[in-house]
């Protein structure tokens, strides 16, 4: 083993350690700025040219992730989720509807776009809601957090780690979501009825809810009726088959060209950092890869049965626990690829790493977005409240992806 070797694998593991974490211990170097730093060392030691490098990233991803987060942006600052949540909580006349409304609407909205931007926007509206109803808002986010990582399972948009396998696979667009929609719509019943037995107490027997009060609707008309036209027809040219990174990159760029909104404000709503971290994400598997992971390590490793779809969906979920689904997805790449029908291991990836993330809190981004924004409100979701949901909703949701994926 040369020293090349050795330096590629350590800077791998000393980056999925801090992705594993979250954050360096003792230091504030967060998962972003690992990967980077990762991507420097990998250049910097010699595993990577400066040119293999920035080959390896791969601007499609980056491009449509960008540009989906340039929409979202623009339905938030329009008040387009906030008209959806308010419409929900006048309309829901029981917990039981107002739990589905949630699941629902988080759902279908994670399916098209971003479920991390999704959280971000929604999650404080929900919380307003519930407490404004008087009701325990902890099932209701519960129902959102674990509502975006199952819809979001439907199509190449829906979440990063979806983007990446789009990207990667070439699956169309359509394909994907005839695949895998049956599974986010099961999901999606799973989520609403474990959270409905868990918390019966709040839902059995419950009195009918109502908005009572006259809170002012904030929204901007012409730009909500501008983006949602723009989003239609992106979804419109995904299904048709239109490149899906250079239809985000158009859309979202006809959405800046506005006199009723300052860039700035939708700037600050792009995840810039989680752009940073899978374009180094992208350099270290990359590293690893042309150091380590020759075709006979591959054929090895390939050899542990991971063409049988229970064999490769716990696999990935188990990675995805450990490392997140995005690292998770970018290390199986070598190995997904040369299997002998790579268009359904790629459609098991998306789906066992994506429902994984409903199994702890920490299991996936858009679960620490809804804690963080209902800690914000004063609402707290302890890791056994989350996991007493999520733990079931997971393991259900992925025996039913087991048999779609390898027997339906």
């Amino acid at each position: 083993m040369t020293l090349i070797t050795v330096a590629a694998v350590a800077i791998f593991l000393a980056t999925y350690f801090v992705m594993a974490l979250g954050r360096l211990p003792g230091f504030q170097l967060d998962r972003a700025g690992a990967a980077l730093l990762g991507a420097a060392l990998m250049v910097g030691v010699g595993v990577l040219s400066p040119g293999e490098a920035f080959a390896a990233i791969d601007a499609a991803t980056i491009a449509l992730l960008l540009g989906m987060m340039v929409v979202v942006a623009n339905l938030r600052l329009s008040g387009f989720f906030h008209l959806l949540t308010e419409w929900v909580g006048h309309h829901a006349r029981h917990p039981l509807l107002l739990l589905a409304g949630v699941v629902v609407v988080t759902g279908v909205l994670s399916a098209f776009l971003v479920n991390d931007a999704v959280c971000l926007a929604v999650t404080p509206l929900v919380s307003d809601v519930l407490l404004r109803l008087r009701r325990d808002p902890l099932p209701y986010l519960l129902a959102v957090a674990m509502a975006s990582n199952a819809g979001s399972v439907a199509t190449i948009t829906g979440n990063p780690q979806n983007m990446i396998i789009g990207s990667l696979s070439g699956i169309p667009y359509l394909h994907f979501a005839i695949a895998l929609t049956p599974v986010a719509v099961v999901a999606l019943v799973v989520v609403w009825a474990v959270i409905v037995v868990v918390h019966r107490r709040d839902f059995v027997g419950a009195p009918p809810v109502a908005i009572t009060d006259d809170t002012p609707l904030v929204y901007h008309r012409a730009l909500v009726i501008k983006t949602v036209i723009v989003l239609a027809l992106m979804v419109v040219a995904f299904f048709l088959g239109a490149p899906v990174s250079e239809v985000a990159v158009l859309g979202g760029a006809y959405l800046l060209l506005t006199r009723r909104v300052k860039p700035d404000k939708v700037y600050g709503s792009i995840d810039w950092p989680l752009l940073v971290m899978f374009a180094g994400l992208f350099v270290v598997v990359a590293g690893l890869e042309k150091a380590v992971l020759g075709p006979r390590a591959i054929a090895a490793i390939g050899g542990l049965n991971l063409a049988a779809v229970p064999v490769l969906a716990v696999a990935t979920a188990a990675l995805s626990q450990l490392v997140s689904n995005v690292p998770a997805v970018l290390v199986l790449r070598p190995f997904v690829a040369p299997l002998a029908d790579p268009t359904r291991a790629w459609l098991v990836v998306a789906m066992a790493s994506t429902l994984a993330g409903n199994f702890t809190i920490v299991g996936s981004v858009a679960n620490l977005i809804v804690v963080q924004q209902a800690r914000a409100a004063g609402i707290a979701i302890s890791f056994w409240r989350y996991f007493a949901v999520g733990a079931p909703v997971t393991l259900i949701t992925l025996a039913f992806g087991i048999f779609w994926l390898g027997w339906a």
